[in-house]
């Protein structure tokens, strides 16, 4: 599984000891990590949560990423942002419990963490023990596991009800704000990370067009 890692501004401090603990947790796993930034609080391209999400939904839809590490102070924000998308069901995760159910009953595929709000002193492990119990299992079996039926009956309703409320997602990009969009794809690494892993023909060219290639 290919995760990707995306930091919002006020949290782009904390992307290497983030970036650190899904590594460790994921690598182990078999499972490959990207890292789209932000790198630094003085990165060049600013990401605000608005633009996680736009980020978020480009790297789905477009299989270039399986998965969506993210959050903001609180993550509500980016939980929000990342759910405005088609093809993007995302999570707010605040400990190993939540992250386990989430991944068993809702089998998202992005979690939006609070990098702010109660992280302190163990933050690190924190953030390890989530990474361990969100991949610890293939998601969708269900919890408890006698639920396990109706729950998925009812993540493929979700499924369904996306298909009718959201549109296809190159129509959104084009007629979202350029300049936002292009913001969120204008990270020091995203073109060599994404053109390298992306499948999707038509989610390439309206990036390229976006981005002035």
């Amino acid at each position: 599984m290919k995760i990707a890692l995306i930091n919002e501004n006020s949290q782009a401090a904390k992307n290497a000891v983030i970036l650190n603990s899904l590594k460790k947790v994921a690598e182990s796993m078999g499972h490959e990590v990207f890292n789209y930034g932000m790198y630094t609080p003085e990165d060049e391209n600013q990401l605000t949560y608005v633009q996680i999400g736009i980020l978020a939904a480009v790297l789905l839809n477009s299989k270039a990423a399986d998965y969506v590490i993210t959050g903001c102070g609180t993550g509500e924000g980016a939980m929000l942002a990342c759910n405005s998308f088609p093809g993007v069901i995302c999570g707010h995760v605040q400990d190993p419990l939540d992250a386990y159910t989430f991944a068993q009953i809702n089998d998202g595929n992005a979690i939006a963490l609070p990098f702010a709000k109660g992280y302190g002193w163990g933050g690190d492990l924190n953030l390890e023990y989530i990474f361990e119990k969100l991949y610890a299992e293939e998601g969708g079996q269900g919890y408890p596991r006698e639920r396990a039926v109706p729950e998925q009956r009812n993540k493929r309703i979700l499924d369904e009800v996306k298909k009718v409320t959201y549109r296809e997602l190159t129509e959104i990009l084009k007629e979202l704000d350029q300049e936002l969009v292009k913001g969120a794809l204008s990270g020091e690494k995203f073109k060599e990370l994404f053109y390298a892993n992306c499948k999707c023909e038509k989610i390439a060219a309206a990036v390229k067009e976006i981005v002035g290639e």
